[in-house]
């Protein structure tokens, strides 16, 4: 059996209707485990080894969130940093992520049409998360195509309870848009000088 963890990423849920009723349907659902990170680190200081841990615990990582400022709200790329560490997330040694997936899933306030090349933006929903299917590739994690729900302040409860049936089937049986091969790569043999800091 798939075990599968939400990372939740939403800085204020008292004010949210979507993560909110999204996270009130994964624990309603008991397969899927709910890991809030802003409700963990209200500080905003994370403890990696434990959020690696509970990572390695899981076959399937899903972030939740709201696209802020088109990418994720700022604990989650804090998150991000202190999780997706040399040696072992990627690099010589990395390959604790290797053949899990990952995946992503957000509400938007603009509306479908606006990610579009025609559109307000000019930039599909797919571009804007490029650097998390990057993030997948270079892990080597498979990917899922993310799920999206946009224009949320316009949608009716109908249209958000229906949203939140078909997250939780994504969640269990969404197959990946991009499968990992599992082999290494050249970066896996790269020299990193341990007195030089990366950039």
């Amino acid at each position: 059996m798939t075990r599968t963890l939400v990372i939740l990423a939403h800085p204020d849920m008292t004010r949210s209707r979507i993560s909110r009723k999204w996270a009130d349907a994964i624990h309603s659902a008991c397969d899927i485990k709910l890991h809030d990170i802003y409700a963990c680190y209200p500080d905003g200081i994370i403890d990696g080894a434990a959020e690696r841990q509970l990572i390695t615990d899981h076959d399937r990582i899903v972030l939740q969130f709201p696209l802020t400022w088109y990418s994720c709200p700022p604990l989650l790329s804090v998150w991000q940093t202190e999780i997706m560490k040399r040696g072992w997330a990627y690099g010589p040694g990395g390959r604790a992520l290797r053949l899990k997936t990952l995946g992503i899933a957000f509400s938007t306030g603009s509306n479908a049409r606006d990610y579009a090349p025609g559109g307000r933006y000019g930039r599909t929903l797919e571009e804007v998360t490029v650097p998390f299917e990057l993030m997948a590739v270079h892990t080597g994690m498979h990917y899922l195509p993310f799920f999206a729900l946009t224009g949320v302040r316009e949608l009716d409860d109908t249209t958000v309870d229906a949203s939140t049936r078909a997250y939780i089937k994504h969640l269990r049986h969404a197959a990946p848009s991009i499968v990992a091969s599992g082999r290494d790569d050249n970066r896996t043999k790269t020299v990193y000088p341990k007195d030089v800091a990366s950039d």
